[in-house]
């Protein structure tokens, strides 16, 4: 499975983006997550989309704010980032695996398959 992110960029605090990740391939047992990784940070989860469906997790710093949806006929997940904040600063990865409980989706190690990354850059 190939995976391609985009859609980073620069935006102003309170400022929205949307992130695609297009996947190659898929089955109905494929989950796809976003991580990011800001300057001199561990990767942290952000979200996840559990088998392609709509049971979807969040991590508490994006709850309410960010949206993670997929269009089946693209084969792509969509990360809708709204009230952006400084913080929200980092590189944003895609991750897909077809083999994952609901207890191991955090997991950024449990995943294969991952996108080549896109830059979020949020000014105050």
């Amino acid at each position: 499975v190939q995976l391609q992110a985009s859609g980073g960029g620069l935006v102003q605090t309170g400022g929205s983006l949307r992130l695609s990740c297009a996947a190659s391939a898929r089955t109905s047992s494929t989950t796809v997550a976003w991580f990011r990784q800001a300057p001199g940070k561990d990767r942290e989860f952000v979200a996840a989309a559990f088998r392609w469906s709509s049971n979807t997790y969040y991590a508490d710093s994006v709850k309410g704010r960010f949206a993670i949806s997929g269009d089946n006929a693209k084969n792509t997940v969509y990360l809708q980032m709204n009230s952006l904040k400084p913080e929200d600063t980092a590189i944003y990865y895609c991750a897909a695996d077809s083999s994952l409980i609901v207890s191991t989706i955090r997991l950024s190690e449990q995943y294969d398959y991952w996108g080549q990354g896109t830059l979020v850059t949020v000014s105050s």
